[in-house]
């Protein structure tokens, strides 16, 4: 990632700041619309608790963009529990456009390309360490 699209990432989440707490409920609302077997995934009942770990897990992404060596081993410890829910490598596609389109509603205007690009980049790269390290804790 560039210094340019973590400043852009710092940035549109600031502008969030207010509303963090309606990106969550919003995310999985279109999750599920998008691909409403993914429900079956997370627990029954309330689902403020998966929300406010949503947040958390942004809010840490956000902060520690400029030293992702850092941040690695908690995302793959992240892909390795997520394999055992289930989630397989179709659903961190879906889980993308919800999040973006989500930011995108969120932010309105203020989501430019730029910010969609940087997002995206963010997203991917992380994905992507999420998914080798559910490879990996198969085998």
């Amino acid at each position: 990632m560039t210094a340019d699209q973590i400043a852009t990432i710092r940035s549109t989440w600031n502008l969030m700041g207010a509303t963090t707490d309606a990106v969550a409920p919003q995310f999985y609302d279109r999750l599920f619309e998008y691909d409403a077997s993914l429900r079956a995934l997370f627990p029954a009942g309330d689902m403020s608790l998966q929300a406010e770990k949503l947040g958390q897990t942004l809010a840490v992404v956000v902060k520690s963009l400029d030293d992702l060596s850092r941040l690695l081993p908690a995302v793959q410890a992240l892909g390795a529990r997520h394999n055992g829910y289930g989630v397989t490598a179709a659903h961190y596609d879906v889980v993308g456009r919800a999040l973006l389109d989500t930011f995108a509603n969120v932010l309105g205007e203020h989501f430019t390309p730029a910010a969609r690009e940087a997002w995206t980049t963010a997203y991917v790269t992380l994905a992507t360490v999420m998914q080798e390290a559910a490879r990996d804790s198969q085998h």
